[in-house]
């Protein structure tokens, strides 16, 4: 089959403060490009040991509830085997384990398949790395 994976790199700046960046119509753009209205799957990947993705609500709050609870979970203090970096960096490198580097996601008739107010999302809580990459991969 032709043409039946394709994949694109996105650079993110995600700035020096802990994030949740919506990815979706960078997703959605992506696929209008290069699903053609197949049905396939898309593979969201953050080649960081640092930062994650994420499939939640964004805009009413969830957002810095997720910041918050991973706060909460993972401390910024001198706790962390891990020292190199801004004080308590070490929980960053964590921060993989509880939130995925990736996520695949259903492609049908060339549409990002997600549900009502679902979104793709960067977590990135390092401050000390703002230069982020996104590779997005359509499998068809």
């Amino acid at each position: 089959m032709p043409d039946s994976f394709s994949t694109h790199v996105l650079d993110i700046t995600s700035g020096s403060t802990e994030t949740v960046l919506d990815l979706t119509r960078d997703c959605e753009a992506f696929l209008h490009e290069v699903a053609g209205g197949r049905d396939g799957l898309l593979n969201v990947f953050v080649p960081h040991a640092t930062a994650g993705v994420a499939v939640l609500e964004t805009g009413a709050g969830s957002d810095d509830d997720l910041l918050a609870v991973l706060h909460t979970l993972l401390p910024g203090d001198d706790r962390w085997q891990h020292r190199h970096g801004s004080p308590g960096h070490g929980r960053d490198h964590v921060l993989p384990a509880l939130v995925a580097p990736h996520a695949t996601l259903p492609v049908i008739g060339g549409r990002l398949e997600l549900g009502t107010w679902q979104s793709v999302c960067l977590v990135d809580t390092n401050k000390d790395n703002p230069n982020r990459q996104v590779r997005l991969s359509f499998l068809g």
